[in-house]
């Protein structure tokens, strides 16, 4: 068995109005990942990850490089990454 992992983000640059955040839980749900996005008062979409480590690495690089058909990601930070035991969430949810 894959060891899990969690991982906050934060992505910059055009991602609100432009479907990121339904896109990102569509791509999450795809990969089996846990966890949920939201949009900030700044301007970027915040988020947490949890998965296997291969498919949050995936996840990584479609945020970095990706991103829905209309965002234009300027840069992504990854926080606090460590190793779970269990996901904290039983889905990928987009917080209001």
């Amino acid at each position: 068995m894959s060891k899990l992992v969690g991982v906050d983000f934060e992505v910059y640059g055009r991602v609100q109005g432009v479907c990121f955040r339904k896109y990102t839980q569509k791509r999450g749900t795809g990969l089996d990942l846990k966890g949920w996005c939201m949009n900030t008062d700044k301007g970027t979409v915040v988020g947490r990850l949890e998965g296997s480590k291969s498919k949050v690495e995936e996840m990584k690089n479609w945020l970095r490089y990706t991103g829905s058909p209309q965002s234009a990601i300027d840069k992504v930070e990854f926080r606090n990454e460590q190793e779970i035991s269990q996901p904290t969430f039983a889905s990928f949810e987009i917080k209001k």
